[in-house]
Protein backbone atom coordinates (compact mmCIF):
# COMPACT_ATOMS: atom_id res chain seq x y z
CA UNK A 1 0.00 0.00 0.00
CA UNK A 2 1.23 3.14 -0.54
CA UNK A 3 2.30 5.58 1.63
CA UNK A 4 1.19 8.12 3.33
CA UNK A 5 -1.19 9.09 1.17
CA UNK A 6 -3.52 5.30 1.93
CA UNK A 7 -2.44 5.92 5.77
CA UNK A 8 -4.90 8.56 5.93
CA UNK A 9 -8.10 6.85 8.46
CA UNK A 10 -5.84 4.37 8.89
CA UNK A 11 -6.22 2.81 12.91
CA UNK A 12 -3.67 4.39 14.99
CA UNK A 13 -1.82 5.88 12.60
CA UNK A 14 -0.63 8.93 14.91
CA UNK A 15 1.84 6.57 16.36
CA UNK A 16 2.96 5.17 12.36
CA UNK A 17 6.83 5.58 11.10
CA UNK A 18 8.88 3.85 8.57
CA UNK A 19 11.87 2.09 9.58
CA UNK A 20 14.03 0.86 7.22
CA UNK A 21 16.02 -2.48 8.27
CA UNK A 22 17.46 -4.50 5.05
CA UNK A 23 15.96 -5.59 3.32
CA UNK A 24 12.63 -4.24 4.19
CA UNK A 25 11.00 -1.22 4.97
CA UNK A 26 8.93 -1.39 7.65
CA UNK A 27 5.67 -0.01 9.20
CA UNK A 28 5.53 0.42 12.95
CA UNK A 29 3.25 1.40 15.22
CA UNK A 30 4.57 2.31 18.85
CA UNK A 31 2.96 4.30 21.77
CA UNK A 32 2.80 4.01 25.53
CA UNK A 33 5.40 3.63 28.35
CA UNK A 34 6.34 0.46 30.54
CA UNK A 35 7.58 -3.17 29.97
CA UNK A 36 7.23 -3.74 26.01
CA UNK A 37 4.94 -5.53 24.54
CA UNK A 38 5.62 -7.00 20.89
CA UNK A 39 2.43 -7.25 18.38
CA UNK A 40 2.25 -9.80 15.41
CA UNK A 41 -0.64 -9.77 13.30
CA UNK A 42 -1.33 -13.35 10.89
CA UNK A 43 -1.19 -13.77 7.16
CA UNK A 44 -3.21 -11.26 5.35
CA UNK A 45 -3.56 -8.64 8.11
CA UNK A 46 -1.37 -5.41 9.38
CA UNK A 47 -1.42 -3.42 12.30
CA UNK A 48 -5.34 -2.95 11.74
CA UNK A 49 -5.54 -5.91 13.43
CA UNK A 50 -4.72 -4.91 16.68
CA UNK A 51 -6.81 -1.82 16.32
CA UNK A 52 -8.87 -1.67 19.25
CA UNK A 53 -6.04 -4.51 21.67
CA UNK A 54 -3.35 -1.68 20.82
CA UNK A 55 -4.94 1.09 22.93
CA UNK A 56 -5.97 -1.14 25.55
CA UNK A 57 -2.66 -2.37 26.70
CA UNK A 58 -0.92 0.88 26.19
CA UNK A 59 -2.71 2.21 28.84
CA UNK A 60 0.44 0.67 30.75
CA UNK A 61 2.80 -0.60 28.14
CA UNK A 62 5.29 0.01 25.92
CA UNK A 63 3.44 -0.98 23.22
CA UNK A 64 4.78 -2.08 19.14
CA UNK A 65 2.98 -3.58 16.40
CA UNK A 66 4.81 -4.17 12.71
CA UNK A 67 3.16 -4.87 9.48
CA UNK A 68 5.05 -8.29 8.43
CA UNK A 69 7.48 -8.09 4.79
CA UNK A 70 5.39 -7.08 2.11
CA UNK A 71 1.57 -6.44 3.80
CA UNK A 72 0.02 -3.76 5.17
CA UNK A 73 2.42 -0.80 4.63
CA UNK A 74 5.47 -2.55 5.24
CA UNK A 75 7.59 -2.30 1.93
CA UNK A 76 8.60 -6.17 0.69
CA UNK A 77 12.54 -5.77 0.46
CA UNK A 78 12.98 -9.45 -1.24
CA UNK A 79 10.51 -11.82 -2.48
CA UNK A 80 11.91 -14.93 -1.64
CA UNK A 81 12.22 -13.79 2.11
CA UNK A 82 8.44 -14.52 3.26
CA UNK A 83 8.80 -17.89 4.46
CA UNK A 84 8.69 -18.44 8.78
CA UNK A 85 12.46 -18.42 9.15
CA UNK A 86 13.18 -15.80 7.09
CA UNK A 87 10.78 -13.59 8.48
CA UNK A 88 11.86 -14.38 11.56
CA UNK A 89 15.61 -13.24 10.79
CA UNK A 90 14.34 -9.94 9.40
CA UNK A 91 12.05 -9.05 12.71
CA UNK A 92 14.79 -10.16 14.86
CA UNK A 93 17.72 -7.87 12.96
CA UNK A 94 14.43 -4.90 13.44
CA UNK A 95 13.99 -5.21 17.07
CA UNK A 96 18.02 -5.61 17.77
CA UNK A 97 18.32 -2.37 15.58
CA UNK A 98 15.82 -0.28 17.02
CA UNK A 99 16.93 -1.65 20.47
CA UNK A 100 13.42 -3.27 21.89
CA UNK A 101 13.52 -5.76 24.72
CA UNK A 102 9.77 -7.52 24.21
CA UNK A 103 9.04 -8.82 27.70
CA UNK A 104 6.23 -10.09 25.99
CA UNK A 105 4.61 -11.40 22.26
CA UNK A 106 1.41 -10.96 21.54
CA UNK A 107 0.61 -13.06 18.44
CA UNK A 108 -2.16 -13.84 16.06
CA UNK A 109 -2.53 -17.03 13.61
CA UNK A 110 0.43 -17.69 11.48
CA UNK A 111 2.45 -14.84 13.60
CA UNK A 112 2.59 -17.03 16.73
CA UNK A 113 4.93 -19.59 14.38
CA UNK A 114 7.06 -16.74 14.17
CA UNK A 115 6.82 -15.56 18.27
CA UNK A 116 7.77 -18.89 18.83
CA UNK A 117 11.09 -19.11 16.15
CA UNK A 118 11.74 -15.72 17.70
CA UNK A 119 12.42 -17.29 21.25
CA UNK A 120 14.55 -20.20 19.20
CA UNK A 121 16.77 -17.32 17.83
CA UNK A 122 16.95 -15.92 21.12
CA UNK A 123 14.60 -13.56 22.03
CA UNK A 124 13.73 -13.66 25.62
CA UNK A 125 10.32 -12.50 26.72
CA UNK A 126 10.20 -13.26 30.06
CA UNK A 127 6.48 -12.47 30.49
CA UNK A 128 6.22 -15.17 28.10
CA UNK A 129 3.92 -15.34 24.54
CA UNK A 130 0.80 -15.17 24.22
CA UNK A 131 -1.09 -16.43 21.23
CA UNK A 132 -4.56 -15.95 19.81
CA UNK A 133 -5.93 -18.86 17.41
CA UNK A 134 -2.31 -20.19 16.95
CA UNK A 135 -2.27 -21.34 13.57
CA UNK A 136 0.64 -24.32 15.00
CA UNK A 137 -0.79 -27.12 12.93
CA UNK A 138 0.07 -28.34 8.95
CA UNK A 139 -3.59 -28.56 7.02
CA UNK A 140 -4.32 -32.44 6.89
CA UNK A 141 -6.08 -34.41 3.81
CA UNK A 142 -6.67 -32.98 0.73
CA UNK A 143 -6.51 -29.57 2.02
CA UNK A 144 -2.24 -30.68 2.34
CA UNK A 145 -1.44 -30.82 -0.85
CA UNK A 146 -4.15 -28.94 -2.22
CA UNK A 147 -3.62 -25.46 -0.54
CA UNK A 148 -0.10 -25.10 -1.23
CA UNK A 149 0.24 -25.76 -4.68
CA UNK A 150 -2.72 -24.09 -5.31
CA UNK A 151 -0.73 -20.97 -3.28
CA UNK A 152 2.46 -21.73 -5.16
CA UNK A 153 1.12 -21.22 -8.35
CA UNK A 154 -1.29 -18.27 -7.53
CA UNK A 155 2.48 -16.85 -6.24
CA UNK A 156 4.20 -17.75 -9.32
CA UNK A 157 1.53 -16.42 -11.84
CA UNK A 158 1.80 -13.22 -13.41
CA UNK A 159 -1.63 -10.78 -12.89
CA UNK A 160 -2.98 -13.53 -10.14
CA UNK A 161 -2.57 -10.54 -7.17
CA UNK A 162 -3.41 -8.56 -9.61
CA UNK A 163 -6.61 -10.18 -10.61
CA UNK A 164 -7.09 -10.72 -7.41
CA UNK A 165 -7.39 -7.37 -6.03
CA UNK A 166 -9.36 -6.43 -9.11
CA UNK A 167 -12.37 -8.40 -8.32
CA UNK A 168 -12.33 -8.37 -4.72
CA UNK A 169 -15.44 -6.70 -3.68
CA UNK A 170 -16.83 -5.91 -0.31
CA UNK A 171 -19.22 -8.65 -0.08
CA UNK A 172 -17.01 -11.68 -1.19
CA UNK A 173 -14.89 -9.88 2.00
CA UNK A 174 -17.85 -9.85 3.92
CA UNK A 175 -18.48 -13.71 3.71
CA UNK A 176 -14.18 -14.29 3.94
CA UNK A 177 -14.40 -13.20 7.26
CA UNK A 178 -17.60 -14.36 8.15
CA UNK A 179 -16.10 -17.67 7.00
CA UNK A 180 -14.01 -17.37 9.88
CA UNK A 181 -16.13 -17.71 12.37
CA UNK A 182 -16.17 -13.66 13.57
CA UNK A 183 -18.74 -11.11 13.28
CA UNK A 184 -16.39 -7.59 12.77
CA UNK A 185 -17.94 -4.48 12.61
CA UNK A 186 -18.56 -2.34 9.08
CA UNK A 187 -15.03 -0.84 9.85
CA UNK A 188 -12.96 -3.50 9.72
CA UNK A 189 -14.84 -4.96 7.56
CA UNK A 190 -13.77 -1.99 5.77
CA UNK A 191 -10.14 -2.31 6.67
CA UNK A 192 -9.75 -5.56 5.34
CA UNK A 193 -11.48 -4.70 1.80
CA UNK A 194 -8.84 -2.00 1.46
CA UNK A 195 -6.01 -4.54 2.41
CA UNK A 196 -7.42 -7.07 -0.49
CA UNK A 197 -7.49 -4.05 -2.72
CA UNK A 198 -4.33 -3.96 -2.67
CA UNK A 199 -1.92 -5.88 -5.60
CA UNK A 200 1.33 -5.41 -3.41
CA UNK A 201 -0.44 -7.00 0.27
CA UNK A 202 -2.26 -9.85 -1.80
CA UNK A 203 0.94 -10.99 -3.54
CA UNK A 204 2.92 -10.70 -0.07
CA UNK A 205 0.32 -12.66 1.29
CA UNK A 206 0.44 -15.20 -1.33
CA UNK A 207 3.99 -15.64 -0.94
CA UNK A 208 4.28 -16.28 3.02
CA UNK A 209 1.60 -18.96 2.04
CA UNK A 210 3.58 -20.77 -0.56
CA UNK A 211 7.19 -20.36 1.71
CA UNK A 212 5.49 -21.55 4.29
CA UNK A 213 6.43 -24.52 6.52
CA UNK A 214 5.59 -25.90 9.98
CA UNK A 215 7.39 -29.13 9.66
CA UNK A 216 10.66 -28.35 11.70
CA UNK A 217 9.36 -26.06 14.34
CA UNK A 218 5.98 -28.50 14.94
CA UNK A 219 8.81 -31.31 15.22
CA UNK A 220 10.63 -28.80 18.02
CA UNK A 221 7.52 -27.80 20.17
CA UNK A 222 8.63 -30.24 22.93
CA UNK A 223 12.30 -28.32 23.62
CA UNK A 224 10.62 -24.59 23.12
CA UNK A 225 10.10 -24.28 27.50
CA UNK A 226 9.05 -20.09 27.06
CA UNK A 227 5.79 -19.56 29.02
CA UNK A 228 3.06 -19.86 26.33
CA UNK A 229 -0.50 -19.03 26.74
CA UNK A 230 -2.62 -19.72 23.99
CA UNK A 231 -6.25 -18.44 23.95
CA UNK A 232 -8.82 -19.41 21.08
CA UNK A 233 -12.20 -19.01 19.80
CA UNK A 234 -14.14 -22.29 19.90
CA UNK A 235 -16.20 -20.43 17.14
CA UNK A 236 -13.09 -20.17 15.18
CA UNK A 237 -13.54 -22.03 11.96
CA UNK A 238 -10.15 -21.11 10.28
CA UNK A 239 -8.15 -22.69 12.72
CA UNK A 240 -9.82 -25.39 14.89
CA UNK A 241 -9.80 -25.16 18.70
CA UNK A 242 -8.10 -28.68 18.48
CA UNK A 243 -5.17 -26.99 17.13
CA UNK A 244 -4.26 -25.06 20.30
CA UNK A 245 -5.37 -28.03 22.44
CA UNK A 246 -2.71 -30.13 20.51
CA UNK A 247 0.18 -27.73 20.44
CA UNK A 248 -0.56 -26.95 24.70
CA UNK A 249 -0.13 -30.53 25.04
CA UNK A 250 3.47 -30.64 23.22
CA UNK A 251 4.64 -27.17 24.79
CA UNK A 252 6.20 -27.73 28.01
CA UNK A 253 5.38 -24.37 29.46
CA UNK A 254 1.66 -23.77 28.00
CA UNK A 255 -1.48 -23.36 29.34
CA UNK A 256 -4.88 -22.85 26.91
CA UNK A 257 -8.10 -20.64 27.41
CA UNK A 258 -10.77 -20.95 25.27
CA UNK A 259 -13.85 -18.24 24.71
CA UNK A 260 -17.13 -19.07 23.49
CA UNK A 261 -18.61 -17.42 20.67
CA UNK A 262 -15.22 -15.82 19.66
CA UNK A 263 -14.18 -16.89 15.61
CA UNK A 264 -10.78 -16.47 14.28
CA UNK A 265 -10.27 -12.48 15.08
CA UNK A 266 -11.53 -12.93 18.48
CA UNK A 267 -8.92 -10.10 19.47
CA UNK A 268 -11.10 -7.91 16.55
CA UNK A 269 -14.43 -9.03 18.44
CA UNK A 270 -13.55 -8.02 21.81
CA UNK A 271 -10.44 -6.60 22.61
CA UNK A 272 -11.30 -6.50 25.83
CA UNK A 273 -10.93 -10.16 27.05
CA UNK A 274 -7.97 -10.42 25.19
CA UNK A 275 -6.01 -7.43 27.36
CA UNK A 276 -7.46 -8.56 30.49
CA UNK A 277 -5.97 -12.17 30.07
CA UNK A 278 -3.12 -10.48 28.76
CA UNK A 279 -2.76 -8.95 31.68
CA UNK A 280 -3.59 -11.84 34.08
Amino acid sequence: MRWPKDAENWPLNQYSRRVLCRPHRWHVQEHGTGDTILLIHGAGGATQSFRHLFPLLAQDHHVIAIDLPGQGFTQLGAQQRCGLDHMTEDLLALIRQEGWTPRMIVAHSAGVAIALRLFEKGLRPDQGIVGINAALGNFKGVAGWLFPIMAKTLAATPFSASLFAATTTRNSVRNLIRGTGSKLEPEGLELYYRLARDRGHVDATLSMMAQWSLDGLLARLGTIDVPVHLITGLNDKAVPPQVSRDAVASLPNARLTELPDLGHLAHEEDAQIIADLIRG
